[in-house]
């Protein structure tokens, strides 16, 4: 389940489930990623694809806690995000509830979990849940990959960068 280079985004889609998977690796520890997966300017700077900037409406990052942001391009706002954090659970697991404001009855259960891979390295594996396939393949149809590609490159620029 390991990548060679570190660098490949896998997104998995289970025939049988409707779930997403997504795998990456990071060139840093644990306590590293989770912080930016859960600070808010941190998040801020990552999120997303390439032309889209993401704004933090409010980020409540612990258990129990909600968050809202919103992607803008050229200056107007083209989408945005909303849902709870059921468990922060430092440096390895977060549950949280997602929701894009334009499917508000899509809501998605994502689990991150987040594992040492050696020499200083975090494998993130990420499942989510939807209630559907339909849903599920509306995700995948969204242009969620790029999306998620384009900001896992960022993060990496980020975590070089500390």
């Amino acid at each position: 389940m390991t990548s060679t280079t570190g660098r490949e985004t896998r997104v998995e889609a289970d025939p049988a489930l409707p779930t997403i998977r997504i795998v990456r690796e990071f060139d840093a520890p644990p306590a590293r990623v989770f912080r930016a997966w859960t600070e808010p300017e941190l998040v801020a700077r990552w999120l997303g694809p390439d032309n889209h900037e993401t704004k933090i409406d409010f980020w409540d990052g612990r258990t129990g806690g909600s968050y809202r942001y919103s992607m803008h391009q050229d200056g107007r706002e083209i989408a945005a995000f909303y849902g709870s954090f059921h468990e922060v659970r430092p440096d390895t697991r977060l549950v949280q509830t997602f929701t894009y404001t334009g499917v508000p009855d899509g809501v998605s259960l994502d689990t991150a979990a987040f594992e040492p891979a050696g020499e200083g390295r975090t494998r993130v594996t990420i499942l989510s849940v939807v209630d559907s396939f339909a849903a599920r393949d509306a995700i995948l149809a969204s242009g969620m990959e790029k999306g998620v590609t384009e900001g896992y490159a960022k993060l990496d620029a980020l975590l070089a960068s500390e």
